[in-house]
C-alpha cells in the first residue's frame, strides 16, 4: 500500500494545476489540499478573465475550473484554452450537478466534471486521472455524457460537418480501433490497459496518435468520432 502511495506521490509531483475559483476561502483550501498532495499549484485565478490570462503565462498541465465565474464564465474560459489545443486539461470542480451545466462544460472541451460534494480524497483521484488523460465524472454523470453523444450521433450530420469521419478510420491500426472502441464505451485508461494486457502509457500513446490522426483535440472529441463511427456498438 505504501509502495502505491509512493509511486501516487512522485506522480503528482510532476502535475502542473492551476485552480479557478471566485470564492477565496474555498480556492485556498482546494489549493492547499492540491499542494500537500504533491501537486505543484502553479496558480489560482478568481475570475474568468484573470484565469485565462494566468493560464497562458503559466501553462498548468491541469485546470480545476469552476463554472460561475465573474467576468468572463466557465465555459467561456474553457473554449478559449482547451480550443488552442496547447491548453490545459480542464476538470470542472462546480456547485451545479445540473445535467445541462454537465453537457455544456464537456462540449466546451473539459475532460471531467465533479460537484463540490466530492471528498478530498476524490479530488486529488479526479485531478490525477484528469492529467492522465482519462474523463473523469461524479458518479452517474459519465453515462448522461455517453448518451447525449449517441443522440446527437443519431442526428442527421450538417453539410460541412464530419461527414469524411468514417472514411479516415482505415488510417487506425488495429490496435488503436480495438482502443478507441473501448474509449467508446467509456473505459478509463486504466480499465483498457487491463483489458488488452498493456501497460497504462501504451494506451496514452494509442490515444495520442489517434487523435493526430483524426485531427481531434481531445478524449471528449474522440468519443464523440467513435460513437458516431458506430465502434460503440461492436
Amino acid at each position: 500500500m505504501s509502495d502505491t502511495v509512493n509511486h501516487q506521490a512522485s506522480e503528482q509531483q510532476g502535475i502542473r494545476v492551476m485552480v479557478v475559483d471566485d470564492h477565496p476561502m474555498w480556492r485556498d483550501a482546494v489549493a492547499r489540499d492540491l499542494a500537500e498532495a504533491g501537486f505543484d499549484v502553479v496558480a489560482t485565478a478568481g475570475d474568468g478573465e484573470q484565469a485565462v490570462r494566468r493560464a497562458r503565462a503559466t501553462g498548468p498541465d491541469v485546470m480545476v475550473l469552476d463554472l460561475n465565474l465573474p467576468a468572463k464564465p466557465g465555459v467561456q474560459v474553457c473554449k478559449e484554452l482547451v480550443g488552442s489545443g496547447a491548453g490545459p486539461k480542464v476538470l470542472v470542480l462546480s456547485a451545479s450537478g445540473e445535467h445541462a451545466d454537465v453537457l455544456e462544460a464537456v462540449k466546451s472541451g473539459a475532460t471531467g466534471y465533479l460537484v463540490k460534494s466530492a471528498s478530498t480524497a476524490e479530488l486529488l483521484d479526479a485531478v490525477r486521472r484528469t492529467a492522465a488523460g482519462d474523463p473523469v465524472f461524479t458518479p452517474g454523470l459519465a453515462g448522461l455524457v455517453l448518451g447525449e453523444y449517441r443522440r446527437l450521433a443519431t442526428e442527421p450530420a450538417p453539410a460541412a460537418g464530419s461527414g469524411g469521419a468514417k472514411s479516415a478510420a482505415p488510417q487506425l491500426t488495429d490496435r488503436e480501433t480495438e482502443v478507441l472502441r473501448l474509449v467508446a464505451k467509456g473505459l478509463s485508461y486504466k480499465q483498457i490497459a487491463e483489458r488488452l494486457v498493456i501497460s497504462h502509457r501504451t494506451v496514452q500513446n494509442h490515444v495520442q496518435n489517434t487523435l493526430g490522426k483524426l485531427q481531434l483535440h481531445n478524449r471528449v472529441e474522440l468519443v464523440r468520432y467513435a460513437i458516431e463511427a458506430g465502434l460503440d456498438d461492436v
